[in-house]
């Protein structure tokens, strides 16, 4: 794909945010675009597009976000306000609130769950 240095918009669309493996960071992340976490973060995710939490990733805080996959551990409520999918290496200790949910065989979610548009917004 040929993108136009001249039309941000292109830019942007393929720009991401990531969290290395071996990094921790306290406190609370706001980002707009994609963010993949195989760190760990002691605090609450705020993110304008899709997260991705990686396998050895951990948080312990919440997560907003418009889509989300989560493979990892996750100690807190997250809401998708669009899709979620909990992978089977994910470990979950908390409430979910998404629209479309899909989590896979052996995945691990302690919490309630609650699946309409409503329930998404704060």
């Amino acid at each position: 794909m040929i993108r136009n240095k001249n039309n941000p918009e292109a830019i942007v669309g393929g720009l991401h945010n990531t969290l290395a493996i071996g990094t921790k960071v306290k406190g609370d992340i706001i980002l707009d675009i994609d963010f993949r976490l195989d760190g760990c973060i002691e605090g609450n995710i705020k993110c304008g597009a899709k997260i991705v939490v990686g396998p050895k990733a951990q948080v312990n805080g919440n997560i907003e976000s418009v889509n989300a996959e989560i493979a990892g551990t996750l100690a807190g409520t997250i809401r998708a306000s669009e899709k979620l999918i909990v992978k089977s290496t994910a470990d979950i200790t908390g409430d979910i609130f998404t629209k479309i949910l899909e989590i896979e065989p052996n995945a691990k979610v302690n919490g309630s769950c609650n699946m309409s548009a409503d329930a998404v917004k704060k």
